[in-house]
C-alpha cells in the first residue's frame, strides 16, 4: 500500500509500481519480474562474470605503472577480455577461459581513455616471443619535441620522459600471476632517440599467458634538491597492453577450488602473486548444476522407458545398476 507524507512525497507500493523518494524527489519505479532463466543465459552470464573477474586481476597487476586509471577501465577491460574469449580457439560456453581466448584482441587496452598511449607517444613499437620464452619489443625512433603530446602548458624543454615496458605472466586456472619485470627508456628535454631493441630477462611459464604494457611518465626537476616530481595525473597518465601471448602449455581446469601453495613453485615462492578470481568457482558451479540436471535427465529418460516396456509387455528386468 502506499502512502502519502506530510511533504507530499509518496512512499510503498501501489499494483505494480513502487514509490519512494531519493534527495527530496519522488521516484517512481516498476517492480522488478521474475524470468526463468535457460541454460544458455546462465551460461552466458557466468562467461561474463569470468571476464569481469579477470579483467580485475589484469588491472591490479598493472596498477604500479598506469597510475590513474579513468572512470571507464573497469567496463572497457571487461569487454575486451569477454570479446577475447568469445572468439575463443577453443571450449565452450561456459567451460572456457582466457586462456582459450583470442589474446590478440587484448593488444590496445588503455587503462586511462583520457590519454590513450597511442595518440600521446607518436612511437612505433612490436612485440614478439622467442622459441625459448623471452618477449622483447622493438622501438622505434623518437624525437620528444615532436613525438610527444605534453598536457596543456607543460614545457618539454626542461622536462624528463620515462617510457615504461612491463610484462606479467598470468595463470588463472591456478589463480596465481608473477611480474616478470620492467624496462625503462629515460629521456630528457628535447632529444632524439633511436630505435632499439629490448629483451627481457625473464622467461614466460609456459602454463601462463603473458600481457605486455607500455606507459608514458613525465617529471619535472626541483632545482635546489634535483629531485623529479611525476607529473602524470588522473587527466594524463598513458598506459596500454601492447602484447599478448597465449600460454604453451596450459594448465588443466581446476576439478575443486584452488589450494595455491607457494611451495609448489620451487625457486618461485616469492614471485608468485595469488589473484582474487572467481572465474574458476563460477565454471565448477556451472559443471555442479548442470551435471546433476544432465543426471536427473538420464534418469527420467530411463523411467519412461520402464513404462513403456511394461506396458507393451516386454520382459523387464529389476536388477539394481
Amino acid at each position: 500500500m502506499a502512502t502519502i507524507d506530510k511533504r507530499g512525497i509518496v512512499h510503498g507500493t501501489a499494483g505494480s509500481v513502487i514509490y519512494r523518494e531519493y534527495r527530496g524527489k519522488n521516484i517512481i519505479q516498476g517492480k522488478a519480474k521474475r524470468f526463468k532463466q535457460t541454460e544458455k543465459t546462465i551460461r552466458s552470464a557466468t562467461e561474463f562474470g569470468l571476464s569481469s573477474s579477470a579483467a580485475a586481476v589484469i588491472r591490479n597487476a598493472f596498477e604500479s605503472v598506469y597510475f590513474f586509471k579513468d572512470g571507464t577501465a573497469a567496463y572497457r577491460s571487461t569487454q575486451m577480455v569477454y570479446r577475447s574469449i568469445l572468439n575463443n580457439v577453443s571450449g565452450k560456453k561456459g567451460k572456457r577461459d582466457l586462456h582459450d581466448g583470442n589474446l590478440s584482441l587484448m593488444n590496445g587496452l588503455d587503462f586511462n581513455a583520457n590519454s590513450k598511449l597511442h595518440e600521446v607517444l607518436q612511437m612505433s613499437h612490436s612485440v614478439s616471443k622467442s622459441f625459448e620464452g623471452l618477449v622483447s619489443v622493438t622501438l622505434g625512433s623518437l624525437n620528444t619535441q615532436t613525438d610527444i603530446k605534453r598536457p596543456k602548458g607543460a614545457s618539454g624543454a626542461y622536462m624528463k620522459y620515462r617510457i615504461r615496458l612491463m610484462l606479467v605472466a598470468f595463470n588463472f586456472r591456478e589463480e596465481y600471476y608473477e611480474n616478470l619485470g620492467f624496462q625503462d627508456v629515460d629521456l630528457e628535454g628535447y632529444q632524439t632517440s633511436e630505435g632499439q631493441m629490448i629483451t627481457f630477462k625473464e622467461k614466460v611459464p609456459e602454463d601462463c599467458l603473458a600481457l605486455v604494457s607500455m606507459s608514458l611518465m613525465l617529471y619535472s626537476t626541483i632545482k635546489q634538491t634535483n629531485e623529479s616530481v611525476l607529473l602524470n595525473r588522473k587527466e594524463f597518465s598513458p598506459c596500454a597492453i601492447i602484447g599478448a601471448f597465449q600460454s604453451e602449455n596450459p594448465s588443466d581446469y581446476p576439478i575443486k577450488a584452488v589450494d595455491r601453495q607457494p611451495l609448489n613453485y620451487p625457486g618461485r615462492e616469492k614471485k608468485i602473486i595469488e589473484m582474487f578470481y572467481k572465474g574458476n568457482l563460477l565454471m565448477l558451479g556451472l559443471d555442479s548444476k548442470f551435471g546433476k540436471q544432465a543426471t536427473a535427465g538420464a534418469k527420467a529418460v530411463k523411467s519412461k522407458q520402464l513404462i513403456s516396456d511394461i506396458l507393451i509387455g516386454k520382459r523387464v528386468s529389476f536388477k539394481k545398476g
